[in-house]
């Protein structure tokens, strides 16, 4: 029996999950489910509402990070959390980054310009979105810019969790913003194009694009 992930990929943390189990050869079931569900089943397996929560048999486990690691012991190989000291360490700042910095943007403008406005009957604000994107994003956009560089990978020369925290976080984030400028950021941008289009992303992707149209075209009817 294949694991249980609950949430939707929307998210970037449930979108990192799916993307790294896929990566290794995981099997999965995707349970949709809304962020701060407070049924009784749900709250059993994620005590505060988290997405992504994750059941395995008996064993269940909310936050995305949490998860990953668990995966990769469970799912040694590939490997995508490396286990040299400065690699591993480099992997896990970039996870962190993509958590709290990358998304931390990116939560103000997908709220307030796509999921309230679409999703939850049109609380949103624009000027919050406004403000992380003309304040917060460019300085984000520079740092990753300069870490990729001319490299294809962000820690060493294979895909790892850095490269799928990263991506995740930005594929939510692109549903509510302007594509990286490649004239601005040549290295992040192409790094993005390469990373977004590996199939377990690329489908996602295009599905919650699709999704949001939708909801978009609803709307405005």
């Amino acid at each position: 029996m294949s694991m249980q992930l609950y949430g939707s990929t929307i998210s970037p943390f449930v979108r990192k999950v799916a993307v790294f189990a896929e990566e290794k050869g995981i099997a999965l079931d995707l349970i949709p489910t809304a962020p701060g569900d407070a049924s009784p089943a749900f709250r059993a397996i994620s005590p505060f509402g988290q997405i992504p929560a994750l059941v395995d048999g008996d064993f269940s486990l909310a936050d995305s990070s949490a998860i990953v690691t668990y995966l990769e012991a469970k799912y040694p190989e590939p490997a995508l959390i490396p286990a040299e000291a400065q690699a591993r360490g480099r992997t896990i700042w970039f996870d962190e980054l993509a958590d709290t910095i990358v998304f931390g943007a990116g939560r103000a403008m997908l709220f307030n310009r796509v999921v309230g406005p679409l999703f939850r009957g049109g609380v949103g604000d624009a000027a919050v979105a406004d403000a992380a994107e003309r304040d917060q994003w460019p300085g984000i956009l520079a740092y990753l810019d300069a870490q990729v560089g001319g490299r294809d990978f962000l820690v060493g020369d294979t895909l790892t969790l850095a490269d799928i925290a990263v991506a995740s976080a930005f594929a939510s984030t692109l549903h509510a913003c302007a594509p990286v400028d490649a004239a601005v950021y040549p290295d992040l941008a192409r790094y993005l194009a390469a990373i977004l289009a590996r199939p377990a992303f690329a489908t996602r992707v295009a599905g919650e694009r699709a999704f949001i149209e939708r909801a978009r075209a609803r709307v405005v009817k």
